[in-house]
């Protein structure tokens, strides 16, 4: 195999929200450049499937919105691995969609915060505490064109990823000496199953803003989130990369 294809041989990486989609696909991305890979997600089932699929794998089942849930999944990863190189959350809920702000609940509200924004910040959290004792690490948090610009209809889902984008940035800076980075993709619209389930008005509004004037594929966030939680990236850190297309503005 080339070096690229074995960029991660000793590495653990730890990634949540990987039952599916953008967490599954990356953890078959870095499993096949050579880390071994720990699925995380709340849904067992489809975990558990999920890495039966990914040789040399394993998995966990943990709601990242749970501190004490965290917390116990980070010290049970060192425990068997004795190292946690990366980290990419890539757990995360929609909510309500195609909605105005004065008809979301509150409870929905708060739901999407726990698993966007404190799930974020939970993951980052732990992970820092073991990669700083090592001096290196990579975090990666998945953001949205939606915490840049805003979508309308999905004020919860905005809000939280504007707070993913604010959390990477000063999480960037604090660390930016210990060898450990953090950083951010702001997706548009990628065809996941999450997308499949939003009302196809949401989905329409969204991709309409997009100059490319189609989805992005998982393949190309994979692509882009390797790289990012290489050692190759040693000199980013705090920064929100854009994969939307032409979307993002700034």
């Amino acid at each position: 195999m080339s070096r690229e294809e074995q960029r991660f041989s000793g590495q653990v990486a730890v990634v949540t929200g990987a039952a599916e989609g953008i967490g599954f696909h990356l953890a078959v991305r870095l499993a096949r450049e050579g880390a071994n890979v720990v699925l995380i997600d709340r849904q067992q089932a489809l975990l558990e499937s999920s890495a039966a699929q990914i040789s040399g794998s394993s998995w966990q089942v943990a709601d990242v919105a749970d501190e004490a849930a965290v917390c116990a999944t980070f010290e049970s990863i060192m425990e068997e691995y004795g190292r946690i190189d990366i980290a990419v959350n890539c757990a995360g809920i929609v909510g309500p969609n195609a909605q105005k702000m004065n008809e979301v609940e509150v409870d929905a509200f708060d739901e999407v915060y726990a698993v966007n924004l404190r799930g974020s910040f939970l993951v980052a959290k732990y992970a820092s505490m073991h990669m700083e004792e090592a001096g290196y690490g990579r975090i990666l948090l998945f953001a949205s064109i939606a915490g840049k610009e805003g979508n309308a209809g999905m004020c919860a889902y905005s809000a939280t990823k504007a707070g993913v984008i604010g959390l990477a940035k000063s999480a960037g800076k604090e660390f930016a000496e210990t060898g450990i980075t953090v950083n951010a993709i702001a997706p548009a619209v990628i065809r996941t199953g999450m997308v499949e389930r939003l009302d196809q008005w949401q989905v329409d509004y969204m991709t309409e803003k997009i100059p490319m004037k189609r989805c992005g594929t998982l393949d190309e966030v994979a692509a882009l989130s390797s790289w990012i939680v290489s050692k190759e990236a040693s000199f980013t850190t705090g920064a929100v990369f854009d994969l939307s297309g032409g979307r993002a503005t700034y």
